[in-house]
């Protein structure tokens, strides 16, 4: 659709109004389920329980957003009015609900009730409206912008990755601000900002008027059969490369903040944590649009991979965490590393969709990315737990000064050192999947 037609066609055929707007809306309200550390330690303290017990609910969020889009993905494949739908009402109900077992749990302390009230409302029903509102407009956007898709994709997956460092000063603001019980009204309130947000953006989102979508299972080809139209080692190692990039990131960004404070940087806590979601906002942003340019978007996760792999060896090698406090240029690799990973983290979800329609077609592209999800279903799983498992497990634990309330501050510099053994090994697989299994696309080989 040219330029011309898109604005003779009024507000109906514009591609923002319809697309990007849309997808914003959606995918910046979604996108706050990452500020989980902000009131994660708030929820444990109201309802009597330990921080490890509520940290549950946000493993099972990555868990069901990933494993919706994978069930689900046909639904939003054939009807995204519907989908967006299902994605703001689960969304929004998971965030009430959520405030709702916050505050029984406030009068039931240590209540089971609410802590699976919570896994349920918080992990479940907003994982479901997650996966769906994640899935919705990426389809949409890329049918609006076919000549810049990595752009279009990258925009809206930025959003989600914004979303943090927009609602974080937010949600702390509030807590701090609406008196007993903050916890379960800043819920409650936001529940209905994101509603009206998201709804309206289910409103706007279309699909171009000219795009024809199968509707029927004949018409239709099958996930499978699409596929195998490549060699099916193609596919696995694009779903294995995805869950290997999402594991090393959050192993990495699960302990940020500790590492922060290994090299002595404290007091900056929460600057550096603002300026890591920027740099993961921005590679979902810049790298899918970096790719536009490129003969085979494969080679975007190339670049991810080998800068990922050459920063973590540079503080492998200086014993950077370790070693950092007081050392202005171990300092800056430590801080380096956190952003580039961040960056490459946020680049791998923006590039997905596009690499496999570069490989697979437009035809069933939300299907196929939401089975792609389930990498991040899984990885949600996994890159936290085993981060967590090596710091508890080796290197020793020291103070390290006191927190506000005069709490000692306990850091195992050694234990966040060795998360980088394993998720060097892991970056280093995941090159070699994308150097071995992921083969150019047609269109690489015929520029």
């Amino acid at each position: 659709m040219s330029e011309s037609q898109t604005k003779s066609g009024g507000w109906r055929e514009n591609k923002w109004i319809r697309a990007a707007i849309p997808a914003l809306l959606l995918h910046c309200s979604i996108g706050t389920v990452y500020c989980w550390s902000i009131f994660s330690q708030e929820i444990a303290d109201y309802i009597g329980y330990s921080k490890a017990a509520t940290e549950w609910a946000f493993s099972f969020a990555i868990f069901f957003l990933g494993m919706s889009a994978a069930f689900l993905g046909n639904i939003v494949e054939k009807d995204i009015h519907k989908s967006s739908l299902i994605a703001t009402i689960c969304f929004a109900a998971g965030m009430l609900l959520t405030g709702v077992f916050i505050m029984y749990g406030g009068t039931h302390q240590h209540s089971p009730v609410a802590l699976i009230g919570i896994y349920l409302s918080y992990g479940f029903i907003m994982g479901v409206g997650l996966g769906t509102g994640y899935l919705s407009p990426v389809k949409t956007l890329m049918l609006w912008f076919q000549d810049r898709k990595g752009l279009a994709t990258g925009l809206a997956v930025a959003g989600f990755g914004a979303a943090k460092a927009i609602a974080s000063p937010i949600m702390q603001a509030m807590l701090e601000n609406l008196g007993e019980g903050g916890i379960y009204k800043m819920f409650m309130i936001l529940a209905a900002v994101y509603f009206v947000m998201m709804f309206v953006g289910h409103l706007l989102l279309a699909k171009p008027a000219d795009w024809h979508e199968p509707q029927n299972d004949a018409e239709k080809p099958k996930i499978l059969e699409v596929l195998k139209t490549k060699p099916i080692t193609n596919y696995i190692g694009i779903w294995v490369m995805f869950y290997i990039n999402i594991t090393c990131g959050l192993a990495l960004i699960s302990q940020e903040k500790m590492i922060v404070k290994c090299i002595g940087l404290a007091a900056s806590v929460g600057i550096i944590s603002t300026i890591s979601a920027i740099f993961n906002a921005g590679g979902r942003l810049g790298f899918s649009a970096w790719a536009d340019t490129m003969k085979d978007r494969n080679t975007i996760y190339k670049m991810i991979f080998i800068l990922s792999i050459a920063f973590t060896a540079l503080v492998m090698l200086t014993g950077g965490i370790k070693n950092g406090e007081g050392n202005g240029l171990l300092v800056f690799l430590v801080l380096a590393l956190i952003f580039i990973v961040n960056a490459g983290y946020g680049g791998g979800f923006s590039n997905v969709p596009t690499l496999l329609s570069d490989h697979y077609g437009m035809g069933s592209i939300s299907a196929i990315h939401g089975i792609t999800l389930s990498a991040w279903a899984f990885a949600g799983l996994t890159g936290n737990q085993v981060a967590s498992y090596i710091v508890n497990h080796t290197g020793e634990f020291i103070e390290h000064g006191t927190d506000a309330s005069g709490k000692a501050i306990m850091i195992n510099p050694v234990g966040y050192q060795n998360v980088l053994f394993f998720t060097i090994a892991l970056y280093i697989v995941a090159l070699v999947l994308c150097l071995v299994l992921v083969k150019p696309t047609d269109k690489s080989k015929k520029a």
